[in-house]
C-alpha cells in the first residue's frame, strides 16, 4: 500500500456495497492455531506485574478509585500535591472497605472509625506501587503476577496527549484475560461480527518474525459512518503485554490515533466464574484543522467514544464468555 492513500479526503463512498451474507468468508484466514502462537507469544511478555485500575480522569479529589484485582481490593486516591496514591482496600483497623471513605486534603479517611491514611505504611497497611499515565491508572501487584517487577508499566507509543482526544470505556465479562486478548488478536471477525461499525476488512499482513518488534497483525478497514460513507484506515494490532492488546492507525484518517485493550483479572463471581475488567482507551488524533474544535469539544464528545466502544464490547465480551465457557467445558476447538 502506497503511504497516504486515503490522506486527501477522511470519507470515501462505497461504490458497490455488499450484503453481510455475501461478503468474503474470513475462517479459513483466521486459523485457530494462528491465534493461539499469537496469544501465546503475548502472554510470554513481561508485565512488570501492573494492572490497569481504571482512568485517570476518574480519579476525583474527595473520593478514592476502587477495583478489586484478582481478589485483591486495591484503592488509588491522589495526595494533596496531586500524586496518585494507592493501596489494600481493607481498612487495617476493623477491616472497613475503603472504597467507601472519603478523601480529605489527601488522606483517606476510614469512615467506620476515622483512621487516616496519608499513602505512608501504618499498621500493617502497606501503599503499592501505582502509576499514572495521563490516560490510564495503573497498580503494581507483585504477590498476583509474579514476575520480576518493572518500575513502570509497558506502555505502547500514544500521540501526544496535549494534542489528541482521549476517552476510556469498562466494561466487566465472565471470562479470563487470555479471552479478551484473543478476542482483540482475531480481527478476522470484525466485518462478520460488528457489521455495524466495520467494513471491507482484510488482513493484509500477519506476523514475520513472531516474537520480535513487528509481532502483529495489519488491517485495512473501513469504518461506517452513515450509508454508504466510509473512513477507510488501515491499522496494526500488536500485543505489548499479556494482558493489553493495541491497534495502531498507520494510515488514513487519524493516523497515530491508538486504542488499547487492556483486560484485568477481578476475581471470581458468586458462582466461582472468573470476572474480567475490559478497559479499553481510545486515545484519537488528526492532522486536520478542525481537530483542535474536537479537542475542545472533548467533555461532549467523550460519552459519545465510550458508547461506540460499549456497543462493540457488548458483543466482544459475549465472545470471550463463550471462548471462556467453552474452554472451562473442554469443549474449545483445537
Amino acid at each position: 500500500m502506497r503511504p497516504g492513500r486515503w490522506s486527501r479526503l477522511p470519507l470515501s463512498l462505497r461504490r458497490q456495497p455488499v450484503s453481510w451474507e455475501r461478503q468474503r468468508p474470513t475462517w479459513r484466514e483466521a486459523k485457530p492455531a494462528l491465534i493461539a502462537d499469537a496469544l501465546k507469544r503475548a502472554q510470554a511478555r513481561p508485565s512488570g506485574n501492573w494492572y490497569v485500575v481504571g482512568a485517570s480522569r476518574g480519579l476525583r479529589d474527595d473520593r478514592p478509585l476502587a477495583r478489586t484485582v484478582a481478589g485483591r481490593e486495591v484503592v488509588v486516591w491522589r495526595a494533596a500535591d496531586g500524586r496518585p496514591v494507592a493501596g489494600p482496600g481493607i481498612c487495617p483497623h476493623l477491616g472497613a472497605p475503603l472504597k467507601d471513605s472519603p478523601v480529605r486534603c489527601g488522606t483517606l479517611v476510614c469512615h467506620w472509625h476515622g483512621l487516616s491514611l496519608d499513602g505512608t505504611p501504618f499498621a500493617g497497611w502497606q501503599p503499592l506501587p501505582v502509576h499514572d499515565d495521563g490516560v490510564l491508572l495503573w497498580v503494581r501487584l507483585d504477590d498476583v503476577g509474579d514476575e520480576p517487577p518493572l518500575d513502570a508499566p509497558v506502555l505502547p507509543p500514544r500521540p501526544d496527549l496535549a494534542r489528541s482526544l482521549s476517552a476510556v470505556y469498562v466494561g466487566t465479562g465472565v471470562c479470563e484475560p487470555e479471552d479478551v486478548v484473543a478476542n482483540r488478536l482475531d480481527p478476522w471477525h470484525g466485518a462478520w461480527f460488528h457489521p455495524y461499525s466495520f467494513v471491507d476488512l482484510t488482513v493484509v499482513d500477519q506476523p514475520e518474525n513472531p516474537g520480535g518488534a513487528e509481532d502483529g497483525f495489519t488491517v485495512d478497514v473501513s469504518f461506517k459512518v452513515a450509508g454508504r460513507l466510509v473512513v477507510p484506515v488501515r491499522a496494526v494490532f500488536t500485543a505489548p503485554e499479556p494482558r493489553t492488546v493495541v491497534m495502531r492507525i498507520t494510515d488514513g484518517e487519524g493516523q497515530g490515533s491508538v486504542v488499547e485493550t487492556h483486560a484485568t483479572p477481578l476475581g471470581p463471581d458468586g458462582r466461582g466464574r472468573p470476572r474480567t475488567a475490559v478497559v479499553e482507551a481510545v486515545v484519537a488524533t488528526s492532522h486536520r484543522r478542525g481537530f483542535a474544535m474536537a479537542r475542545r469539544a472533548a467533555p461532549a464528545l467523550r460519552p459519545l467514544v465510550r458508547g461506540a466502544a460499549g456497543r462493540l464490547w457488548r458483543d466482544d465480551l459475549a465472545y470471550a464468555e463463550r471462548r471462556w465457557h467453552l474452554r472451562s467445558t473442554g469443549r474449545f476447538p483445537g
